[in-house]
């Protein structure tokens, strides 16, 4: 999906997406980023990205698209945990991702 495509999408289904936190200054993964700056990832790059992501009918079927991608995401998002949460929430800025 790309986020132009958001406004298509059914208000009365909740979409679920997985997305990180940089873990520092200047993350390797995306250079010149403040810590704490919020992305989701990427279907194609598995990278952060702020435009494309993949969305999931479940946060278990996000969960399981992590688990079966996970060798490459820790290599990307070094450093980052990877998280499936609420799109709506996420966009808004209440989905907490760090710990």
């Amino acid at each position: 999906m790309h986020r132009r495509e958001i406004e298509g999408l059914d208000p009365r289904r909740t979409y679920w997406v997985p997305a990180v936190t940089a873990p520092q200054r200047d993350w390797a993964a995306s250079p010149g980023c403040r810590k704490g700056a919020r992305f989701l990832v990427d279907r194609r790059s598995l990278g952060p990205s702020r435009e494309r992501f993949p969305t999931f009918d479940s946060r278990v079927e996000g969960l399981q698209w992590v688990m079966r991608h996970r060798a490459e995401l820790m290599r990307n998002l070094d450093g980052a945990e990877v998280r499936v949460v609420e799109l709506d929430r996420w966009l808004l800025g209440l989905d907490q991702l760090a710990h």
